[in-house]
């Protein structure tokens, strides 16, 4: 049973949970992990392979590789040559770190990284060249090791990712302001959409929203088109994996009720039905090109989750009331017993729409603060 940690982002932990109480071979931690976007889990490689291919708003998932008292240098790298790197290593395979030292003896991030480098050479008897994450380049891609050292106790995490997991390969084409998949589906997840019942973006973009919630609504997998990092290690058990995907095929559902995505861009809405082409619901979702005061109802009520554009985002804020304004009309007067989820990043421009929104969570998007408000009309 090995020690996990999916990361999401922040306020995203309950949702995060939420998911994994639901995936095979997933055990609880007996212990929370503190910080912000962490959520502690148990299992073995097969949990690892289908939290990687099923999670829907989680970034990474990560694997204990040791946790060991380290005051010095000296303790970091004797401790350190002993950890058994090669269970996710190849000799000389590149290797990149993410490292944080908080109220340790051992502060110095950069020589913490350094000396664990020489500890997989001494270990593994040929050196990993140090690269950055996102260092392009040919060869092997760096394997991530997230390191985090506090109160002299460290901790070294495997990544079992690889790219984050927003990167499902189908946005290849994005609008303004493009939105993460795995915040989207979050939206969709935490405004309680029954996956039956109408669902609406009318500020649709590059279509991410309605996307996830066809991938939802179907039960797809949203990892089954993407490589991970966990294919590459030496303990792969290409078996397991191949009977994950078999499993998550098996449960991928025929039906998918009514989605409606449309935008006043006629080149957002290109980009979206590509990507919706591309991550195989095209023929789920409807696209159109329309402003918001034009978005009729279907029968219903069923719900409306969607990201509209938010000045501190755009830079327009000021001018953005009125679309508020009207978004906010159109909701109220055409779609009463409706369900309407909002992700915005100004509580004023939510304020416009003269509607009393109730913000359910709080993240960030983009750097930015942002909430996502929930009313029924």
């Amino acid at each position: 049973m090995e020690r996990l940690l999916a990361l999401c982002g922040p306020g995203l932990e309950a949702l995060a949970t939420a998911e994994l109480a639901g995936q095979p071979g997933v055990v609880p931690a007996p212990r929370t992990v503190q910080g912000s976007g962490r959520v502690a889990f148990l299992g073995g490689f097969p949990a690892v392979y289908r939290a990687n291919l099923r999670l829907r708003c989680s970034e990474r998932v990560l694997v204990l590789l040791s946790e060991f008292r380290a005051s010095g240098f000296e303790s970091l790298c004797r401790k350190a040559e002993k950890l058994a790197w090669e269970r996710f290593l190849m000799p000389g395979q590149p290797v990149a770190f993410k490292a944080e030292c908080l109220k340790s003896r051992l502060y110095h991030e950069s020589a913490v990284v350094e000396r664990l480098a020489g500890s997989i050479g001494a270990r593994l008897g040929r050196v990993s060249p140090v690269k950055k994450l996102d260092e392009e380049g040919s060869g092997a891609p760096p394997q991530l090791f997230v390191v985090r050292i506090e109160d002299d106790l460290a901790s070294v995490w495997v990544d079992s990712s690889g790219e984050p997991l927003h990167r499902r390969g189908y946005r290849l084409e994005t609008a303004k302001a493009p939105l993460r998949e795995t915040l989207a589906s979050a939206m969709v997840l935490a405004s309680g959409w029954d996956k039956t019942s109408p669902f609406i973006d009318p500020f649709c973009g590059s279509g991410t929203v309605a996307i996830e919630a066809a991938l939802l609504a179907r039960a797809a997998a949203p990892g089954s088109s993407r490589r991970f990092a966990f294919m590459g290690w030496p303990c792969f058990d290409a078996r397991a994996w191949g009977a994950a995907l078999v499993e998550a095929r098996k449960e991928r559902s025929s039906a998918c009720p009514r989605i409606l995505a449309s935008d006043r861009d006629a080149g957002a809405v290109e980009a979206a039905r590509a990507n919706a082409r591309r991550a195989g619901v095209e023929a789920d979702i409807a696209f159109s090109t329309l402003p918001v005061s034009a978005v009729e109802p279907v029968p219903g009520p069923g719900w409306i989750v969607t990201n509209p554009p938010y000045g501190v985002r755009l830079g327009r804020a000021k001018d953005l009331r009125d679309l508020y304004a009207a978004f906010g009309s159109a909701l109220w007067r055409k779609f009463p017993g409706w369900k309407a989820g909002v992700l915005c990043g100004s509580a004023d421009l939510m304020a416009a729409t003269g509607l009393k929104f109730k913000p359910e969570l709080s993240t960030m998007n983009g750097g930015l603060t942002v909430a996502f408000y929930c009313r029924r009309i």
